[in-house]
């Protein structure tokens, strides 16, 4: 990678961004991107150098110049296709009003369920599950909107943004994510329904570059829900905490230390106002999961090691036992910050645990495919642990 703040410095000129402009586009910082040109700060990660490159208009070998693997998508499954289709292909508008089969509080019960098998990282169950769903809330909503039916639909269509961008298709997350939005905007919704589709609208805004209105919705939301009547119970605590970790999470993206920091401060202040680890609204929200966030935005914001001493910190099986996609994440963090300091032994051992607990992770996660390919990528070799654990994923064939 020598030389690649020199290249990223002249195609941004050729182009004629500024640095801000280009930092924005790959949801960064100016400061960040002036470390990365002047050789103060490498970038180890092939999708940050990908989304560069996407923004510069150039090919990403261009800016390290080595030929980069193509970029993988994992083995996938044929209700992927499924519930791909469904999405896009707006079925509503194209067929007559159904006579519903199933009841706002039936679809419910199904929403619960569904989030169940996501938090779990059964993805293979969640997206088999999900699109007859879908298509039931939508016809149950032809015919009756009432303040049952929004939180219905509202709950089935955040569900299937999560998992739609756990996948990887975070275009149709955004998708999802925008009409559980709208349905959340209707009389009758509640701020547990404008504050549920407002989590997902973030990583939406995230993934189209709107970075900076990412931030603001999280920041916004969680304050609005402070004055919701319902602000003191635990769905609406966990919301705005989980709003908060969102919101810190992009600021350490921006490496804006002291937002980030600030807004991880108040995420801790409403856990232990909640003062249990729970998953009220989904959110999987409490004092544990505050201490992970911590070590994510270590990572965010560069600091391996401080990453890893938090990680001591935290003992994943204080959550609740469904929530397996959670205790993953330490690892995926902490092979993350093995990464950035050379440690790929222990980068490939965090892997490992992280598929021991949720499998299907591996297979499905974008983000853990792009760290194998950086593994692979500095390997000297192509067997052993590491490339078995490439052919699982559907990194290699």
């Amino acid at each position: 990678m020598v030389g690649i703040g020199e290249r990223v410095a002249a195609y941004r000129r050729r182009r004629g961004l500024s640095q801000v402009t280009l930092a924005g586009l790959v949801g960064r910082s100016e400061s960040w991107l002036s470390q990365v040109e002047r050789g103060r700060r490498d970038i180890d990660s092939l999708t940050v150098i990908r989304h560069l490159a996407v923004a510069l208009e150039v090919p990403a070998d261009a800016l390290i110049g080595v030929d980069l693997p193509a970029p993988a998508h994992g083995a996938g499954h044929a209700a992927t296709g499924a519930l791909r289709a469904y999405v896009d292909g707006y079925h509503q508008l194209l067929t007559a009003p159904q006579t519903p089969d199933t009841t706002a509080a039936e679809l419910l019960a199904a929403a619960e369920e569904l989030n169940g098998s996501y938090q779990a990282a059964r993805y293979d169950e969640a997206l088999t599950r999900c699109p007859p769903l879908l298509a039931a809330v939508d016809a149950l909503t032809h015919t009756r909107v009432g303040p049952a039916e929004v939180h219905a639909y509202v709950s089935l269509y955040v569900v299937a943004a999560k998992i739609l961008h756990r996948i990887g298709e975070s275009r149709l997350a955004a998708l999802a994510a925008d009409r559980a939005a709208t349905m959340a905007a209707r009389p009758g919704a509640t701020g547990l329904d404008r504050g549920l589709a407002a989590r997902e609208v973030v990583g939406g805004l995230l993934y189209t570059g709107q970075t900076p209105a990412a931030e603001a919705l999280a920041v916004d939301m969680a304050a609005s829900l402070e004055t919701d009547p319902d602000a003191n119970t635990p769905d609406l605590v966990s919301l705005r905490g989980s709003l908060l970790l969102l919101a810190a999470v992009i600021g350490a993206r921006r490496t804006d230390r002291h937002a980030a920091l600030d807004r991880l401060n108040q995420a801790e202040q409403l856990a232990t106002r909640l003062g249990h680890d729970g998953n009220h609204a989904w959110t999987a929200f409490g004092p544990t999961n505050v201490a992970i966030h911590a070590v994510s935005i270590a990572a965010e914001l560069g600091d391996a090691g401080e990453a890893i001493r938090l990680s001591h910190q935290v003992d994943p099986a204080d959550l609740p036992s469904g929530l397996v996609g959670r205790r993953a994440q330490l690892h995926l963090d902490l092979a993350w910050a093995c990464t950035q300091q050379r440690r790929d032994a222990e980068a490939v051992l965090q892997l490992l645990e992280a598929e021991h607990l949720a499998p299907q992770l591996i297979r499905f996660n974008p983000v853990v495919r792009d760290t194998i390919t950086d593994l692979l990528g500095r390997s000297r070799g192509t067997t052993g642990i590491l490339h078995d654990l490439a052919i699982r994923a559907g990194v290699l064939t």
